[in-house]
């Protein structure tokens, strides 16, 4: 007999193992905060028509098993666009990834021969072990270049110093990039000839993406696992998690939109929830250690100002890094340019102000009127639009977006994970804020695939905590099996090595 198994969260991880355990004929429940969208940070939200990303999502992946997961849920409806990004710094836009001509021209020739000494003799004379971000960057780009483009806008997005951040955000982010690569790629630029070991994925040139938005990969993916007998319930917030040690079952209890208090039993919960929330709710009681651990975890939070302006053709760009401390705006996105049916109305164009905060501070706590006119004025001073251009906008929050990488999340971290191991059995965890990873939605959708395989074989053939954010399984010792039976997936496990890290916009 198959078990039951209870899902906390429907975003990439979440409908991920709802999908294929459907597929395995699982008796599978999602349960899910929001009202009205799945996907969670992955989701697409609509306003008037208009369709935008919360932040903006690139599909390409150096793991097959995700392509071909991305391709199964949505066959037919999946855009290939090219890759366009610009850092705006100092008053002047700099194409991203670099060219170094266009870079020479906008720097001055003097800050630029000032820029590459400072990376040779970084090159030369490197940090050994680097324990923060500023100094692993530096020791990648020299000090110079890290202060120009790395430095305002990191603190921008963290809210902290880059001296607080750790190293380990840098490395997962920003591995295989480095000045050197980037002027390769300027020269010869990269292309994808079907090997993905080989990609620096912050360097590639074209991605998919769906027509519209990422959010309808994770809509039609609830559809397929709805219709395959799974079952999603929206509007229904987890409260607690209690396993019983003589019936060696779990008991989930929620809310749901009523307000009406529910408990479901199963063999299995698989938890994308943040972890902090996880740990404080879970019964028999975690140790006072463990809890205050949870508790020391951090998040930064993030809202989106969507504004609808009259096209005057300001810029083509999918992105804009804004990385001037005189704006709080940190990034701004043209969602026609990820797919122009993003944007119903050909006269006219829609962006996204992302901006970074804590909840409750200052921004946060803003009413939506003021921080559209906020986004209006600082859109304005930096040069993407004029007076009278503004035709209507919308805000939307996103809580716990970051997990925060500060000198002591991995301490924290292993501390929960070493608990949770011993003393609750079937608990999985999954995901970005699941697992305290900031990491993109193919390795959180890789974590579920391998979490999936572990449930439908009543053994733990896979350490999630091995899945890097390439979403490639690299684990020691004896090679996992390639197949499962009843699996959805062939997994070949890497080599054994250090994990190869990289990031996206």
């Amino acid at each position: 007999m198959k078990p039951k198994v209870v899902i906390i969260g429907a975003g990439p991880a979440g409908l991920t193992a709802g999908y294929l355990l459907s597929k395995n004929d699982v008796d599978v429940v999602i349960l899910e905060a929001d009202p009205v969208y799945v996907g969670g940070i992955s989701r697409t939200a609509t306003y008037k028509g208009f369709h935008f990303d919360i932040g903006g999502h690139r599909f390409f992946s150096k793991s097959k098993p995700v392509e071909d997961l991305w391709t199964e849920i949505l066959p037919n409806d999946m855009l290939t666009r090219s890759r366009s990004s610009r850092i705006l710094y100092g008053g002047k836009f700099f194409s991203y990834p670099l060219k170094p001509i266009e870079a020479l021209l906008n720097l001055g020739v003097f800050k630029s021969i000032l820029c590459v000494l400072s990376w040779l003799k970084a090159r030369v004379f490197p940090l050994r072990n680097p324990r923060n971000f500023e100094e692993w960057v530096s020791n990648q780009f020299g000090k110079r270049l890290f202060n120009t483009f790395f430095k305002s806008y990191t603190e921008k997005v963290w809210g902290m110093s880059c001296k607080e951040i750790s190293a380990d955000w840098a490395a997962q982010r920003i591995k295989g990039l480095s000045l050197g690569s980037a002027i390769k790629n300027a020269l010869i630029p990269q292309h994808y000839n079907g090997d993905r070991s080989k990609v620096i994925k912050t360097l590639i040139n074209s991605f998919r993406y769906p027509r519209r938005g990422p959010g309808m990969m994770w809509e039609a993916c609830a559809e397929k696992m709805t219709a395959l007998g799974g079952k999603l319930q929206m509007a229904c917030r987890v409260t607690r998690c209690s396993f019983g040690d003589l019936s060696g079952q779990w008991n989930v209890e929620y809310k749901n939109g009523n307000g009406d208090l529910q408990i479901i039993e199963a063999e299995h919960v698989i938890s994308s929830a943040p972890m902090r929330e996880l740990v404080c709710g879970l019964s028999p009681a975690a140790s006072e250690q463990t809890k205050r651990a949870a508790e020391s975890l951090k998040y930064r939070d993030f809202l989106t100002v969507m504004l609808i302006l009259r096209d005057r053709e300001m810029f083509d760009d999918n992105w804009i890094y804004i990385h001037d401390p005189s704006v709080k705006v940190g990034r701004v996105q043209n969602f026609r340019s990820w797919s122009p049916e993003m944007v119903p109305e050909t006269d006219k164009v829609c962006y996204g102000l992302e901006y970074f905060c804590f909840e409750h501070d200052g921004l946060w706590d803003s009413s939506d009127n003021d921080l559209i006119e906020l986004a209006k004025r600082e859109l304005i001073q930096i040069g993407l639009a004029k007076e009278g251009d503004f035709v209507d906008g919308c805000v939307v929050r996103q809580k716990k977006a970051y997990p925060v990488y500060d000198d002591d999340y991995a301490r924290h971290v292993a501390t929960i994970r070493q608990e949770l191991d011993t003393r609750y059995p079937n608990l999985h965890l999954v995901g970005r804020n699941g697992m305290h990873k900031y990491n993109n939605q193919d390795h959180a959708m890789m974590t579920a695939m391998l979490c999936v395989e572990n449930i439908l074989a009543d053994a733990k053939l896979y350490d999630l905590w091995q899945v890097n954010s390439d979403a490639e399984y690299h684990e020691a010792g004896p090679a996992a099996p390639e197949e499962t039976n009843g699996s959805a997936l062939r997994l070949v496990p890497a080599r054994v090595g250090t994990p190869e890290l990289a990031p996206e916009a």
